[in-house]
């Protein structure tokens, strides 16, 4: 009961912040409220007038008003070009995590409860102060025992996944209230993308699983000089707690200071396009929350520039099937093929078997055109995905939560490169990485590289080969030898009426025989018993044949 009254309050909570920022109608069109809409009006805060803003601004407004776990919600939403127009995308790419630290005594604990000792004697300093703070986690600066070595740790907040349930629980039900009396959640589906960030976030909660993606990055980017992956202390991780190498940068976003350190700006946008490529069309799995607060640049080097990059609670993975979706239909749209860009949909299952690719094409068709009236710099290669996503809609297309998060990846990857150069053309970068894909997945080096990857596989598998032809070929003598006998089967059968009638015939034979013993028959076929005996055994086989 306690429960649901909390809910109930919260509910009332968040219709009025909806009201105080304009958005009233989002209340009024819930039909389970339009009984006492009138109440509204009544409410002094609507009889104010209020400064001209675009619902984005007023959606941005009241999420941040609402807490951290309602910005963390905005910014997943951010990514659902598929979904929302982009003045409200727009906007609720702005939500930052504003949120005050908790007590650095309280970390320490946290601290001292996962990793099973005193902070004291884990480390050789540990800074009582945090060093950033956000929705989930704050971070603290630590010296490692021994080697004196430079570290962060990352920690959760306390009774985070308390609240975050039991938000969770509110979005759920509001959710549920939505999907049942709002006419737009058709198009909307509210419960789906609740359950969509209900996965997010709660994968945000592990450590452990934040510092797996961070080794794997930094394996994956071992040998490069263009993005740099800070190093686990896996001696210092657990669930709740992370320790990695300290690093020291220049945040993306801050022009002024790339520039006063003489950092290639054309350089380091032409790099990160190739970096992003990298991890999609090679490595398969890539950072997805590239956002200004997470992407560093070494101050160190200048004229190849080096980017360094941190949390990683949320990546991407792409198997093969959405490597060609994406490829294939980045190469079609590049050329104009919207005929293709639909026949592949179709092929691939995006969208239902029975959609008319005619229809379809057409659709694409007078989106996409206009937009490649424009010269290829000037072309949105992130805002062209989310316009694919939005025909995709229409047709019933069922987007993949990886390639939203490739969405929303590419996005920020673009916003970034045009801010440091405004005229990076990530089509031409994109194009090489398409086409070189293509190229490794079709024709003899794809059958080669195939037959390379396997081989090791089919050496260790070599000598079991004689057993297994000589299995295979006993079983097909078997299988052989028991087809001729059914062969044989089917043909004796047949003599079963051969005999049967031969011994009816006998049978007739001796019976005449019998009776007219003056007959022509009679002189030529004059032995009663032989014809007798040989009919018995005509009888005989006949039977037998049957059985």
């Amino acid at each position: 009961m306690l429960k649901k009254i909390r809910l109930f309050f919260r509910i009332i909570r968040i219709n009025t912040v909806l009201i105080k920022h304009g958005l009233e109608q989002v209340v009024l069109s819930i039909s389970i409220f339009k009984p006492v809409r009138f109440l509204i009006y009544l409410n002094p805060i609507t009889w104010f007038e209020k400064k001209a803003k675009t619902d984005g601004e007023r959606i941005r407004l009241v999420l941040e008003e609402l807490g951290p776990v309602f910005v963390k919600f905005g910014q997943m939403l951010s990514t659902r070009g598929d979904i929302f127009s982009e003045d409200i995308i727009k906007e609720l790419a702005k939500l930052q995590d504003k949120v005050p630290p908790f007590p650095g005594e309280i970390a320490k604990r946290i601290v001292e409860a996962e990793l099973g000792d005193s902070v004291e004697n884990i480390f050789a300093e540990f800074s009582i102060e945090p060093k950033a703070s956000a929705s989930v986690a704050q971070v603290h600066e630590v010296r490692l025992k021994g080697t004196y070595q430079h570290a962060v740790v990352k920690i959760i907040r306390p009774n985070i996944e308390k609240i975050i349930n039991q938000d969770m629980e509110l979005f759920y039900s509001i959710a549920r209230i939505l999907d049942k009396y709002w006419p737009a959640a058709k198009r909307l589906h509210p419960i789906e993308v609740v359950g969509e960030f209900d996965k997010i976030i709660h994968d945000e909660l592990d450590l452990m699983r934040e510092a797996a993606n961070a080794s794997q990055l930094r394996r994956n980017f071992q040998n490069s000089d263009k993005l740099y992956i800070p190093k686990i202390y896996w001696d210092y991780v657990s669930e709740k707690v992370m320790t990695m190498e300290y690093i020291e940068g220049i945040p993306i976003s801050d022009i002024e200071t790339l520039q006063a350190n003489n950092i290639d700006l054309k350089e380091l946008a032409e790099r990160g396009a190739d970096i992003f490529f990298t991890q999609v069309f090679h490595d398969c799995f890539f950072h997805a929350d590239m956002h200004p607060g997470n992407i560093f640049v070494n101050p160190r080097k200048t004229e190849k520039p080096e980017y360094i990059a941190v949390d990683f609670g949320i990546v991407g993975t792409l198997n093969t099937a959405d490597q060609y979706y994406l490829a294939s239909n980045m190469l079609a749209f590049f050329q104009r093929d919207y005929r293709k860009v639909a026949e592949l949909h179709v092929k691939s299952g995006w969208v239902a078997a029975n959609t008319r690719v005619d229809e379809f094409e057409s659709a694409i068709r007078t989106v996409c055109e206009p937009i490649f009236e424009k010269p290829l710099n000037e072309i949105s290669f992130g805002k062209m995905l989310m316009r694919l996503f939005q025909i995709g809609r229409r047709f019933n297309m069922q987007v993949q939560p990886q390639l939203v998060l490739l969405q929303k990846t590419l996005l920020h990857v673009e916003g970034l490169g045009r801010q440091l150069y405004p005229e990076l053309n990530l089509w031409e970068s994109a194009k090489p990485f398409f086409e070189k894909w293509m190229k490794n997945q079709i024709g003899p080096k794809a059958l080669l590289n195939k037959v390379i990857e396997k081989q090791p596989e089919w050496t260790r598998e070599l000598p079991e080969i004689p057993e297994l032809v000589y299995d295979m070929l006993s079983q097909f003598q078997r299988s052989k030898q028991q087809k001729e006998v059914e062969t044989i089967k089917k043909a004796v059968s047949k003599w079963k009426y051969i005999f049967f009638g031969a011994g009816i015939t006998l049978t007739f034979l001796t019976i005449f025989n019998a009776v007219w013993k003056q007959s022509l028959l009679h002189i030529y076929f004059n032995n009663e018993l032989t014809f007798s005996l040989l009919a018995i055994v005509f009888f005989i086989l006949s039977f037998f044949v049957r059985k």
